[in-house]
């Protein structure tokens, strides 16, 4: 496994955890009461950042466990990650008509808010799945 692909492992266990993580904790903060009044801001804010401090700390750990032979990216490394990140940005740029609409309607922020954590998470778990797919299958 290149030192890419463990990357993209790590980060995408990363944030499928920490968005399971925010999920039930904001469910578990809400029990009988309405979805729309639970303190969410901290919550989310320290699960992004949560997120990015585990992804750094969880690549560097990976690499002392197993350390990769080679840090370059070669060509084939740059387009899958290319295709990737093609594929993960025009989710998100389609999915952000989501919280939009939102805005417009009137909604709630914490709708607002979630929906663009659920698109951003939804992106960046199936841009480095494909990824991932193509580092086994091929493009």
């Amino acid at each position: 496994m290149t030192y890419e692909e463990k990357g993209i492992w790590v980060f995408l266990l990363v944030n499928a955890v920490t968005f399971v993580t925010y999920v039930v904790v904001i469910l578990t903060r809400a029990g009988d009461g309405e979805l729309a009044q639970v303190p969410y801001v901290s919550t989310l804010l320290w699960t992004i950042g949560v997120s990015i401090a585990a992804a750094v700390v969880g690549r560097i750990l990976v690499e002392i466990a197993k350390p990769s032979d080679s840090h370059r990216a070669d060509v084939r490394d740059k387009e899958i990650n290319r295709y990737g990140e093609y594929v993960a940005g025009s989710i998100l740029a389609v999915g952000m008509v989501i919280p939009f609409a939102l805005a417009l309607a009137g909604a709630a922020h914490f709708w607002i808010a979630n929906a663009m954590y659920a698109v951003y998470t939804l992106a960046f778990l199936i841009g480095p799945a494909l990824k991932l797919v193509a580092y086994r299958r091929g493009m």
